[in-house]
């Protein structure tokens, strides 16, 4: 492959090479925790998905999110705990944010459609203006008091989760709608993000995609994050360079720099950064040599980068290494799979991978399953 597509440069006091595309994120070099050798099971798009997800690609588990709110509980019963923003129906679907067995208080709430902006929302669609709130609340108490009776006949979790989903819904009308709502915020905030930038670049199968895609996400995640939603994860498309790579990448880093650098700088002065995980990566890599007269890449499950930062991980560090042969790279040095990214991510958020459990079906589930190791190396 022709190095120059890729060039990197070196940044802040760790020196940690960062590509020429991503301007804005290199500003923060010295606050990642990259993992070089990653590595995972499947170079299968659909099954790597659910494998990052849930551990899992083909009996149906909870996502990890659901893992997470399950072992830290919720923070603000007038908010979601578990928000997905732009998920994308392919590769898993809902199940990549579902909780499976698990209470169904625990999936994931889907926010936008994926490769598509978010627009802002007043939270109208949360109120009924031909009743008044009260006559709302009567409405939303028989109807929780005729599925209690129904929960009591057959002890149904779905029932239980949706008792709660009603509750949530109700109290949802009080603050959700204002951290939807990012049309309040300064028109110098939404320039700095790129919310308003919808400037068209080619990528992919002759799509295109804009800067405000991405920034919208990351100019919700931060209220969601303010307003104690524990898990919150956002989409981005496109990643799956088969053809014109060159190009795409370049295009596609464009579209995400400048808002998850603005993320980064709004975590660390309103006071979050430290108490936020944020991580960053897809189901698996790229091969490092292009496909036969496709100017493309392919799936290269054996070994690839993702980064952690702020809560708990070590910044100006990168851990491992990965080595070359005639198939791409493969991870040689510090190997972590992706049971042993879940297994870490659970532990910097105060939990044991190996006692989070739940018994169904006559056995204890963990998201982890019998695999998975804490990656100590990494934390501070």
């Amino acid at each position: 492959m022709d190095p120059y597509w890729a060039r990197l440069q070196q940044h802040g006091e760790s020196g940690l090479r960062v590509s020429q595309w991503l301007p804005n994120l290199a500003r923060h070099a010295d606050s990642l925790c990259v993992l070089r050798a990653m590595h995972t099971d499947t170079p299968i798009d659909s099954k790597g998905t659910l494998l990052l997800h849930c551990g899992h690609w083909v009996l149906p588990l909870p996502s990890l999110g659901s893992w997470v709110l399950y072992g830290l509980g919720c923070e603000n019963e007038n908010m979601p705990s578990y928000i997905a923003l732009n998920m994308s129906s392919s590769f898993g679907g809902i199940r990549n944010c579902g909780s499976a067995f698990l209470p169904s208080t625990y999936q994931g709430v889907g926010i936008g459609q994926a490769r598509q902006a978010v627009e802002p929302s007043d939270g109208s669609n949360l109120t009924n203006d031909s009743i008044s709130p009260n006559e709302q609340q009567r409405q939303i108490q028989l109807v929780e008091r005729l599925n209690q009776r129904f929960l009591e006949q057959t002890a149904s979790p779905e029932i239980e989760g949706m008792i709660q989903s009603h509750e949530t819904t109700f109290r949802m009308q009080m603050d959700f709608s204002q951290q939807m709502d990012f049309t309040s915020e300064p028109q110098r905030v939404l320039d700095v993000y790129g919310a308003e930038n919808r400037e068209q670049r080619k990528v992919r199968w002759g799509r295109q995609t804009s800067v405000d895609v991405f920034a919208r996400q990351c100019l919700l995640a931060r209220p969601f994050a303010e307003a104690g939603v524990r898990f919150i994860e956002l989409n981005m498309e496109y990643w799956d360079t088969h053809t014109t790579h060159r190009r795409d990448t370049q295009n596609l880093c464009w579209a995400v720099d400048q808002p998850i650098a603005s993320l980064f700088d709004d975590l660390k002065q309103c006071g979050l950064w430290d108490d936020t995980l944020v991580v960053w990566g897809g189901e698996f890599g790229r091969t490092t040599s292009e496909e036969e007269n496709q100017d493309g890449t392919d799936h290269n499950p054996r070994g690839y980068t993702m980064f952690l930062a702020g809560g708990g991980v070590q910044g100006c560090f990168a851990y491992g290494r990965r080595a070359l042969d005639v198939q791409g790279t493969f991870a040689v040095e510090g190997k972590v799979h992706v049971h042993d990214l879940h297994a870490t991510i659970v532990h910097l958020l105060g939990l044991d991978h190996e006692r989070l459990t739940y018994r169904y079906s006559g056995r204890d589930f963990r998201l982890t399953d019998v695999f998975g190791r804490v990656v100590n190396e990494i934390i501070v």
